[in-house]
């Protein structure tokens, strides 16, 4: 009978069925965050860096199970709007509160039109669209359950060529959940995450194994991450994020596309690890503040393109670590605004192969640092304007009549010791700085040389 009780309880969960079938209904139970005796058990095992055993994850070969019954009582359950509906139909649903869970598996149009709510009654997954060519718009999900075990989430999708557009996603764990779902359109959506602690929120929108997803014009808000992992050729466009951990990570993610989004408050705008032909371009990325705070990260990533984006208020604009990584491959930053922030581009060590034109580094506490002792000479910097360039343009050609040289004298002591940064413009640093300038005590160390440093900056308009 218990069994049988935790099948009921699990209609979204694949692998809470499974568990059963082995002889583990407990197990089922704390799926769907149902109160045991036992504690909670661990997430499913993990292959290494590969995608982690188990169906928990949802291959997309599996067949989500219809529910059998709602789970908040006296309201009425949609479920059976769905049952009702003809494959390839639309279904205009009436105003009003509806429970979940809900399994959409064959494709229909469902239009809301803002006044729909679904409420997941704090226990597992609120709404799985199972099926490809299906049209959600205009509802409102909310009140996921809890568990991180069970990725309890607002929507999963598990199917291609679905489009998700106007759905206010509020009180839920995770937010949108693609796995190996390709050529999905994801817009105008809002999404909010669960009142818990940075780490312990789920992350707003997930793109596991899914390719050629867009995601256009969704808000993000107090969620943990947007991540996209073996994800290949999405495009991220003109979305905001806000109060969240990383704006969007990508690992193991090739030839995505990251353009004309606004990422503010944040501790990390963009992270690309094992990374392949990413596209950044034309975003704003500001206040990525903290000890790690990152408008834009790069750890043995090949191939970028980091281009036309504002970079404001960050504690560091770009960190790059060992990228790029493929013999031949190149770091390509061009057209960008650095201004304000507390490191505009650091180095972890001395790597050649990035390449800086066109760029405007004002107002910031440092332009370029490098750990370990080396400088960042090695790499291609040219044609980029810089607020301490002392030269001057007697021909009038817009360009400096010498080149840029920036040289690391006391500014050593807080590249070296990290923690040593808290005192960059102390009196004392810059007493010392300057004394080292005037008689060094020892060979200062190049760390940038841009043969054709831009006069004025482009992008002051003379009054």
């Amino acid at each position: 009978m218990r069994r049988l009780l935790a099948v009921a309880a699990s209609p979204l969960l694949v692998w809470a069925a499974v568990s059963v079938a082995v002889g583990d209904p407990d197990y089922a139970l704390r799926a769907l965050g149902a109160a045991t005796d036992t504690p909670a058990a661990a997430s499913s095992a993990d292959d290494g860096m590969g995608k982690p055993a188990g169906s928990a994850w949802g291959a997309s070969g599996e067949k989500v199970p219809l529910p059998t019954a709602p789970a908040v009582a006296g309201i009425p359950w949609f479920q059976d709007l769905v049952n009702q509906a003809p494959e390839g139909s639309v279904l205009k649903v009436p105003a009003g509160s509806y429970s979940g869970p809900v399994v959409v598996n064959k494709p229909l149009t469902i239009e809301a039109q803002g006044q729909v709510i679904i409420d997941g009654g704090g226990k597992g997954t609120v709404f799985v669209l199972d099926t490809s060519g299906a049209v959600l718009r205009g509802v409102h999900l909310t009140n996921s359950g809890g568990s991180h075990d069970s990725d309890d989430a607002c929507l999963n999708v598990r199917g291609d060529r679905n489009v998700v557009d106007q759905v206010r996603i509020t009180n839920c764990l995770f937010g949108i959940d693609l796995k190996q779902s390709n050529d999905n359109k994801l817009t105008r959506n809002y999404i909010r995450s669960k009142p818990f602690d940075l780490g312990l929120r789920g992350d707003g929108v997930r793109l596991w194994y899914s390719k050629n997803n867009l995601l256009e014009g969704n808000e993000i808000e107090d969620s943990r991450d947007m991540v996209a992992w073996y994800s290949d050729h999405n495009v991220f466009r003109n979305n905001v994020s806000r109060r969240s951990r990383y704006s969007i990570h990508f690992m193991f993610a090739h030839e995505n596309t990251v353009e004309g989004n606004r990422f503010y408050d944040n501790a990390v705008g963009v992270y690309l690890m094992y990374t392949k032909g990413a596209y950044i371009r034309n975003n704003t990325i500001s206040h990525a503040t903290g000890a790690t705070g990152m408008a834009v990260g790069l750890k043995e990533a090949s191939n970028t393109v980091i281009e036309g984006n504002e970079i404001l208020y960050c504690s560091t604009g770009i960190g790059t670590d060992l990228s790029p990584f493929e013999p031949g491959s190149k770091t390509e930053v061009r057209k960008n605004r650095f201004a304000f922030n507390g490191i505009a581009v650091s180095f972890v060590s001395d790597r050649e192969g990035s390449v800086f034109e066109s760029n405007v580094f004002e107002g910031n506490l440092a332009d370029v640092a490098v750990a370990g002792g080396g400088g960042a000479a090695h790499n291609r910097w040219h044609g980029n304007y810089w607020d301490g360039y002392q030269g001057f343009d007697r021909n009038n050609d817009g360009v400096g009549d010498t080149p840029y040289e920036d040289y690391a004298y006391a500014d050593r002591l807080w590249m070296e010791v990290p923690f040593a940064l808290f005192f960059k413009s102390a009196p004392m640093m810059e007493s010392l700085d300057f004394l080292e300038r005037l008689a060094p005590f020892s060979d200062p160390v190049l760390m940038v040389r841009d043969e054709a440093p831009v006069f004025k900056n482009p992008r002051r308009k003379a009054p």
